[in-house]
């Protein structure tokens, strides 16, 4: 009885350690609680916090939905898992090497996009801006829905699908309740971080994301290959007349 129980605990906790390090460096949150402050600059705490809340919530929906039925989406479309694993590890690796060539520019982007042209977050209810552009695309963008697809569809053998699923999941209410934090004491994090720090984070976390995307990429390939060889191997042992 006590066999499958541990390997379960195992196998959601290494998803959770495989998951949670990819979306943190893709959502960032502790760069993107910098824009945040500025964003909601003069506006009450009670205020910030019930956004800061809103906004949490609206990303952890926009996470799960990607994890649990994005690469579901993407195969009723015809699309192979190999190929999405391929494509999203591209699309993942070469998102986190502009982040780590040129922080500022991803800072400028989003910034653009939490600012909306300059302006800060002056709507009477912080609430009408809070799942856009807060959430999405400020906070989980379509490079965040790119990593959690690609890490749906990356499973480990040694892993059942049901328990990774499950760690993914749990790594996505992690980053939700991390952006909850930062972002309800975004004040605190600008003045702990300031910008330098914030990106040494973001290039520390530019290169770790980077390193996954390039794995999720060579289990896409190794996938073709592996089909390949057993494509020609059924061909060659089909009987000859």
């Amino acid at each position: 009885m006590g066999g499958p129980l541990v390997g379960g605990v195992s196998g959601v906790f290494n998803s959770l350690l495989i998951a949670f390090p990819a979306l943190f460096s893709i959502v960032n949150p502790l760069g993107a609680s910098l824009i945040f402050a500025q964003a909601t600059e003069g506006r009450e705490p009670s205020e910030i916090r019930a956004l800061a809340k809103i906004v949490a919530f609206y990303s952890l929906v926009i996470l799960l939905v990607s994890i649990w039925f994005g690469s579901w989406i993407l195969v009723f479309f015809g699309i192979s898992m190999n190929a999405l694993r391929v494509s999203g590890g591209l699309v993942v690796a070469s998102r986190a090497w502009v982040m780590l060539q040129a922080p500022e520019a991803s800072e400028a982007r989003k910034e653009k996009q939490a600012l909306q042209g300059g302006r800060t977050v002056a709507a009477p209810d912080l609430r009408e801006r809070a799942f856009f552009p807060l959430a999405m695309p400020f906070t989980v963008g379509p490079g965040s829905i790119s990593v959690a697809i690609a890490l749906s569809s990356s499973c480990p053998p040694q892993i059942s699908a049901w328990h990774y699923y499950i760690g993914v999941s749990v790594a996505a209410v992690a980053i939700s309740v991390v952006v909850l934090a930062v972002y309800t004491y975004s004040e605190r994090v600008v003045a702990m971080l300031g910008v330098t720090g914030a990106r040494i984070v973001s290039r520390l976390a530019a290169l770790i994301l980077l390193a996954i995307g390039i794995q999720i990429m060579a289990s896409g390939l190794q996938g073709f290959m592996w089909d390949f060889v057993h494509s020609v191997s059924a061909e060659a042992a089909r009987p000859k007349h």
